[in-house]
């Protein structure tokens, strides 16, 4: 298990208007509140405490970290999600992962689907999953293995990590998906949203953000 702690209190805000917000997400902060006292803390609630009518748009993983937009009303609120489901927004994300892939750049096309008698975890179906595709590309090497940029082509529940992970390439630090060298190589989930790129809910306008990768 990862023995890293996000930072406590604050968010770290990237952009804010009168109708979106964009903040950096640590990793391992919740994006909404889970079940039970201990896991109320999280993204939403950081910013509602600064925000209060900070809206969820989309999510990340508990255990990556990037970017993350709220909305500031329900009519932007609604723009956005409908952004995220028909694809228009881009985003793309930097990972650490175990081996090299060759070859270095290509297309996963795996259906994913939910492995419900060991949730959380998802799977790949090919009778029953929903169509996933990740592109991705090798931008550097390191000690265990490559430095990717990912881009998803959509937005399936653990796409990243698993798609990676079938193809023999988990994530650094996955304590979901990765095998146990791959676990133990970093502290954390290599896995960072690191550029986003919207059309902003009432001027219309493209909108591009980043955040520095934190490993």
């Amino acid at each position: 298990m990862s023995v890293y702690a996000p930072p406590q209190g604050k968010v770290s805000y990237i952009h804010t208007d009168p109708d979106l917000i964009v903040i950096d997400k640590p990793a391992e902060l919740l994006s909404v509140p889970g079940r039970g006292p201990e896991k109320a803390d999280c993204a939403i609630s950081r910013v509602q405490a600064d925000h209060p009518e900070a809206l969820t748009v989309h999510r990340l993983d508990m255990s990556t970290s990037g970017l993350l937009v709220f909305a500031r009303s329900k009519e932007a609120q609604r723009r956005l999600a409908i952004q995220f489901e028909k694809g228009v927004i881009a985003k793309s994300y930097i990972a650490d992962v175990w081996g090299a892939p060759v070859p270095g750049s290509g297309l996963i096309d795996l259906p994913l689907g939910q492995d419900w008698p060991n949730r959380p975890r998802q799977k790949v179906d090919h009778d029953a999953g929903k169509p996933s595709q990740t592109q991705y590309e090798t931008s550097g090497t390191h000690a265990h293995g490559a430095r990717l940029a990912l881009t998803p082509l959509t937005g399936r529940t653990h796409q990243l990590r698993l798609h990676l992970a079938a193809i023999g390439h988990p994530i650094l630090g996955d304590d979901i998906y990765a095998h146990a060298e791959a676990l133990t190589a970093k502290p954390r989930l290599h896995l960072h949203a690191l550029r986003l790129e919207l059309i902003h809910p009432t001027r219309n306008e493209r909108l591009r953000f980043e955040s520095a990768c934190p490993f």
